[in-house]
């Protein structure tokens, strides 16, 4: 992104944010080899995305986008939740509430206890995709599901990816002679075996948040927010205070972000007295947490942890 710059001159400001976590991903690989010709803000992973953008706003839009398409009733049913970052912790939870009983795969040993500690019993994809009714991704990876998982799932399970891009289901193996699609409504499509089992693929395999349901102003707005303060952050920042590297949002603006939202909730804070920020070490205007500190436990795809930025 082009900015107007001092003097006539223009500065490049690139902010990372919203759901494009492979882009994320290759901002690190980029930086990591030295090939990354400017400061960049990683939005994507500052508490105000992750929390709301990602947990809260799933929690919701998952049902929504299930229900428009398929008015299936949650109730019984056996849902297998790929993933338990936050994206996958909203899709618990809110079929959980429904009544679903929920199992869920996870290839990081501490997003799994988390898994168990709220109730939901950890698999592998393979020992339940024969009874499952619903199969959602939500891991940021390729090819979870994959042909195989998909010849053995039982008749009308709905598939569908709430993760990222159009890579979590192997959908192009399933465009092959042998199988018929039929379009029963937009973004619901029937994958026929030649057996007559039926898959029910929703938006082919693209994001159904954004294909089938609406996401709230609101998280809009925190979102929207926290990117734009990101992009003035690398705009008035002081020469040098940023390098051509990869930058963690500065916690005091993840705080402010979230002050500004408040207000819709009639929310009133707590301040600390003088004796109390002391007793802690903390300014009494914040940030209230250290910059590493992400009030999240997210899960990562790719099996290593991204370096922290400096303010």
């Amino acid at each position: 992104m082009t900015l107007p710059g001092r003097g006539g001159r223009s500065r490049r400001c690139p902010c990372f944010g919203g759901h494009p976590r492979c882009q994320r991903w290759m901002l690190y690989q980029l930086s990591k080899a030295g090939k990354l010709c400017v400061p960049a803000m990683n939005v994507n992973d500052s508490v105000t995305k992750q929390k709301f953008d990602n947990l809260y706003c799933c929690r919701e839009s998952i049902l929504d986008g299930l229900k428009r398409t398929t008015d299936v009733m949650f109730g019984g049913k056996q849902v297998v939740v790929c993933g338990y970052g936050e994206v996958g912790k909203g899709c618990c939870a809110a079929l959980k509430a429904l009544g679903a009983i929920v199992y869920v795969t996870e290839i990081d040993p501490i997003c799994a206890l988390q898994a168990c500690m709220d109730g939901f019993r950890v698999v592998k994809l393979s020992e339940v995709i024969r009874q499952v009714d619903v199969v959602i991704t939500c891991t940021g990876n390729k090819n979870v599901v994959t042909r195989e998982h998909l010849d053995r799932m039982k008749n009308s399970c709905i598939v569908c990816n709430m993760g990222h891009s159009n890579t979590e289901i192997d959908v192009t193996s399933l465009r092959t002679p042998e199988l018929t699609w039929e379009r029963v409504r937009s973004q619901v499509d029937h994958v026929i075996w030649p057996d007559g089992k039926r898959v029910v693929l929703l938006a082919e395999g693209r994001l159904l948040n954004l294909s089938c349901s609406t996401v709230p102003t609101f998280v809009l707005s925190i979102t929207a927010t926290t990117q734009a303060l990101a992009l003035i952050e690398l705009y008035n920042a002081p020469e040098g205070r940023y390098k051509q590297d990869v930058y963690l949002l500065p916690k005091k603006m993840d705080e402010y972000v979230a002050s500004l939202h408040l207000p819709s909730f009639d929310a009133h804070l707590t301040e600390l007295t003088d004796d109390q920020a002391k007793y802690l070490g903390l300014n009494k205007n914040g940030p209230f947490k250290p910059n590493y500190y992400r009030s999240v436990l997210a899960g990562c795809c790719w099996g290593h942890r991204f370096p922290l930025g400096a303010l």
